[in-house]
């Protein structure tokens, strides 16, 4: 006897319009996917998600109000039976954690083909985990021990991280050093090993660095 394939009925959430309308017209090809409904935002995916019932959401993390780790986290907690899959365009170390942490079941880049994210579907909704190979690297190195988080940021020390997020978000190093209660000359030397580890010259590099590790909101 066979058995028929289970329909996943699925909820894309992404403040983006066009993108959020052009992969749910792309998914409905696939006969085993039903779209039952679009959010906009986090607040409107939590919103929806309690309303639709769907087996599965498509979670954009970057999102205005609710952003979509706290949107699973929500999700998940309020209707432990959805499954929620990140699709997002960061593979940077912080999002893939905090996704993982809110119990997203795995983790899509949105350059992946509509055939992968449909089969990646279909995974989650069969309880399997998924993750874009790039991103499942990093995480399984980190897991067995292969990386330390001081690693991922290329050498920065804990301390070096503190200080690079706040020289990308436009402070002096004389406010750095209030704010960390220690000199105006240790930030300096703390910067220029930042700036030697990372191989850069200036702060508009040191902003880019930061953006791009999701060190600091864009």
């Amino acid at each position: 006897m066979v058995t028929e394939a289970r329909i996943a009925r699925v909820l894309i959430a992404d403040d983006q319009t066009l993108f959020r309308s052009g992969l749910g017209r792309l998914l409905e090809e696939d006969p085993r996917i039903t779209l039952v409904g679009q959010a906009a935002d986090g607040l409107d995916a939590v919103q929806k998600a309690a309303a639709l019932k769907p087996d599965v959401v498509l979670m954009d993390l970057r999102m205005p109000g609710l952003d979509g780790a706290e949107a699973t986290e929500q999700i998940i907690r309020d209707n432990p039976e959805v499954k929620v899959l990140i699709l997002s365009t960061f593979e940077a170390d912080s999002y893939v954690l905090q996704a993982l942490r809110a119990g997203a079941s795995g983790y899509l880049l949105k350059d992946a083909e509509p055939a992968a994210i449909t089969s990646s579907i279909m995974a989650v909704l069969s309880g399997e985990r998924v993750m874009a190979g790039a991103v499942a690297n990093r995480v399984l190195d980190m897991l067995t021990g292969a990386s330390t988080p001081k690693e991922f940021y290329d050498g920065l020390t804990a301390r070096e991280v503190e200080i690079l997020k706040l020289i990308a978000n436009g402070q002096a190093n004389k406010q750095i050093a209030y704010n960390l209660k220690i000199s105006e000359k240790t930030v300096r030397n703390h910067v220029s090993h930042i700036y030697e580890k990372l191989q850069i010259y200036d702060r508009a590099q040191a902003v880019l660095y930061a953006v791009r590790k999701a060190l600091v909101e864009i």
